[in-house]
Formats: structure tokens, C-alpha cells, sequence
């Protein structure tokens, strides 16, 4: 998928869109983002060392593993972020890097999800995380 295809599944737009392009293999979200030190987190986090925030790290895998909503909701929904879980940071993320995710759907209690991913840089592991989010109405009453 292309940025405008995730966009049919995804609500972000403009800086907080943080995934540029995704598929769906066999269950797993696979999501890449290039860093191209230009992004807005990377201003002031750190001045003359950036280093992509964790929170956004666990930001992409969440986007990314709503891949796997793809036809399961429409555009009347929002999934949001309910709890992260086993968060780590093994190693950073820099301007040049592309950062890869893989992520899956382990458990649905509708409208929770319950997920886990992994995002890495040239095969090196920098995060790994269980998550949830929910699939409310985008209207509220």
C-alpha cells in the first residue's frame, strides 16, 4: 500500500501520517517509515544528536498493525490507542534510517484489539511491544 491507500484506513493526516508505505503478508502489518530528519519530533529530541522518540516508535507500530483492518472498518470508525504493554527499546533510530515494522492482531474482544509488534532497522531489533487499541464511532453523540 501507498499513502493514499493507507489513508483509506488510517485517520492521520499531515506530520502525525507516520508510516510511508504498508502491506499485509499473511496476517502480519509490515509498515516502512523513512527517517529523513526533517520530521518535526526530531527538532528538538536531541540538538545535535536526533533520535526518533519512543513514543513515536509505538506510534508507527500502532498505525502499522491497522493495516490489518483493511476492509473490516470504514470510514464512520476510529481506532484508537488503549494500553501498551512489555514496551522495550533495544536500539535507536537516526535520520537515514528505515525503520520496518511487523505487527499482528493476536486477540479481538470487540471493539478492543490486542496486538503485538516489533520495528527494526536493517534486521536490528529497536522496539518490541504488546499493545491494544478500540474501534469506536468516529461521531461522537
Amino acid at each position: 500500500m501507498d499513502i493514499e491507500e493507507i489513508k483509506k484506513i488510517l485517520p492521520h493526516r499531515d506530520n502525525m501520517l507516520l508510516l510511508d508505505e504498508a502491506e499485509l503478508i499473511d496476517g502480519i502489518a509490515c509498515g516502512r517509515k523513512k527517517i529523513t530528519g526533517s520530521e518535526w519530533f526530531l527538532k528538538g529530541h536531541f540538538p545535535g544528536n536526533p533520535v526518533v522518540p519512543g513514543v513515536i516508535l509505538c506510534e508507527i507500530l500502532a498505525q502499522s498493525v491497522c493495516v490489518c483492518l483493511d476492509g473490516k472498518i470504514d470510514e464512520s470508525k476510529l481506532p484508537f490507542f488503549t494500553g501498551l504493554d512489555k514496551v522495550k527499546f533495544k536500539n535507536p533510530v537516526y535520520p537515514g534510517d528505515l525503520f520496518e515494522t511487523r505487527c499482528e492482531i493476536v486477540k479481538i474482544r470487540e471493539p478492543f484489539y490486542f496486538a503485538k509488534g516489533v520495528g527494526s532497522v536493517n534486521g536490528k531489533v529497536c522496539v518490541s511491544a504488546e499493545f491494544s487499541f478500540a474501534v469506536t464511532d468516529k461521531n461522537r453523540s
